[in-house]
């Protein structure tokens, strides 16, 4: 129970570090050096996988610029850490609907009804005043979350890579790209760099270490010893720690319609976490809430 609740801890303050991140070194920048980082403490794992190479790549790409890019940008501009929170789970019911979409598995009436629930949840969320003011970051981020339920379906092609070895090419990707890409769509990174102090390099180091390494190894070596309908659910506690640290640190406001609406969301995906019928399946790489 420490050990997930250590998961969840590392995984919602890191909504909160990519917030403050990506306001000091804009979004596309922060995540280039979050990998910096992340690469530097992988290279042990930086390694081949034979027979698996391309789809690993399709899935570092995915990973790496897609979703982690578009995770940053919408923290840069939301104004609700909560919000964006709740609105990353809808990995959970996107990667229902691609499975049985593209691999055509069958979709119960309870899969059907938590995919509803989840949605029609975050459209409540939208229509809060507050996340009104920021519709730009919602879609961000569920963009960012359709991204992720893409990677795990490419996952199903390199499977049993490990967690370390999967994050290290992720980092590998999209380091140099999500560079490239600043550097076209942002400017003054040399000036921040300059002019920052050492301190603000906390927020990188820390979504590099707390949420890829000490969230994912965590999770990873739970899934490991207890079966996934039973780790999963519990790891929804990440969002709701992510609100609160929202309201304490940024002095967030919660209206009705964001409560309802993620009490909704969060609903929807642990009733597609947890059931068997649901027929979602949550490996390394969908376990990941932004991190």
């Amino acid at each position: 129970m420490q050990l997930i609740l250590l998961a969840n801890l590392a995984w919602g303050f890191n909504f909160i570090a990519g917030k403050i991140g990506a306001d000091i070194f804009q979004p596309l920048f922060f995540t280039s050096l979050r990998f910096l980082f992340l690469l530097i403490l992988m290279l042990p794992w930086l390694k081949p996988a034979p027979g698996h190479m391309k789809p690993l790549l399709k899935v570092a790409f995915v990973l790496g610029v897609v979703h982690f890019g578009m995770i940053f940008i919408g923290l840069h501009v939301g104004g609700n850490i909560g919000s964006i929170a709740i609105t990353t789970q809808l990995y959970v019911p996107f990667s229902a609907i691609l499975a049985s979409t593209l691999l055509r598995e069958k979709i119960t009436l309870l899969t059907k009804a938590s995919i509803g629930l989840a949605l029609g949840g975050v459209l409540i969320i939208g229509f809060d005043p507050v996340v009104f003011n920021h519709l730009d970051a919602v879609l961000w981020v569920a963009g960012a979350a359709f991204a992720l339920a893409t990677a795990t379906i490419l996952m199903r092609q390199c499977p049993n890579l490990g967690v370390f070895k999967l994050q290290a090419w992720i980092a590998l990707v999209g380091m140099p790209s999500l560079l490239f890409l600043s550097l076209i769509f942002e400017s003054g990174q040399l000036d921040i760099i300059t002019n920052s102090r050492l301190v603000d390099f906390w927020s990188p180091l820390y979504s590099a270490v707390g949420a890829s390494i000490v969230g994912h190894g965590i999770v990873y070596f739970l899934l490991g010893r207890y079966p996934v309908s039973t780790v999963t659910p519990l790891l929804l506690l990440a969002p709701v720690l992510a609100t609160v640290f929202g309201v304490l640190i940024f002095g967030d406001t919660l209206g009705w319609k964001l409560i309802v609406g993620g009490l909704m969301t969060l609903m929807g995906v642990l009733l597609l976490a947890s059931h068997p019928s649901a027929k979602v399946e949550v490996d390394e790489a969908s376990s990941e809430e932004l991190n």
